[in-house]
């Protein structure tokens, strides 16, 4: 499955097109997927990080009070982390501090997946582009263009984080589970 959806993104002449319109067709199945672990191995398995990335930005589109339209950057991880509740209720019956660890977990995997396909190397710099002109672009060491929203600051980082913790603090109390706080670090 995930070798074949990797090839439907990549055969498009505009891969971020064709993720876009895979990511919106299943979306809803992730949704109805019962366990957090079967929900996990299908996000973690997945060969795409365009697709990948954008299943994931849905799902905290879809948590957030207030949705936003801006395009996916750095500075829309930091609005997710501000304006995402706790994951939506899936079908399993899990404790609060879990479901704040799942939150956790896929905000630092859109995070790896967004710097795959935007920040990292030079092969990942160029997914958002097709096969057949990506080799031109590697050759000519053409370097993706950044949006201004992914210039973002120390600070900013420090204060969306702590806001955070303290939306956490509210819910959980204090001390955090040892899983909680690894994933913090690991966030931040």
């Amino acid at each position: 499955l995930q070798r074949m959806l990797s090839m439907a993104v990549e055969v498009d002449r505009s891969p971020t097109c064709s993720s876009r319109k895979i990511a919106d067709d299943i979306f809803l199945f992730i949704l109805n997927i019962p366990l957090r672990s079967q929900r996990e191995a299908l996000l973690n398995t997945m060969e795409s990080q365009l697709l990948r990335c954008r299943l994931l930005e849905l799902l905290f589109q879809h948590s957030c009070d207030l949705p936003t339209a801006s395009s996916m950057s750095l500075d829309k991880i930091l609005y997710f982390l501000s304006h995402s509740s706790v994951l939506p209720q899936f079908q399993d019956e899990t404790a609060t501090w879990q479901r704040w660890d799942e939150m956790l977990q896929y905000l630092t995997l859109l995070l790896l997946s967004y710097q795959s396909v935007k920040l990292a190397s030079p092969l990942a710099e160029h997914l958002r582009t097709s096969v057949s002109d990506r080799m031109d672009l590697i050759a000519q060491k053409a370097k993706p263009r950044l949006q201004d929203s992914d210039d973002i600051s120390q600070l900013d980082i420090q204060l969306k984080m702590n806001n955070f913790i303290n939306r956490m603090q509210e819910t959980l109390g204090q001390p955090f589970p040892p899983q909680i706080q690894e994933k913090l670090f690991m966030l931040q």
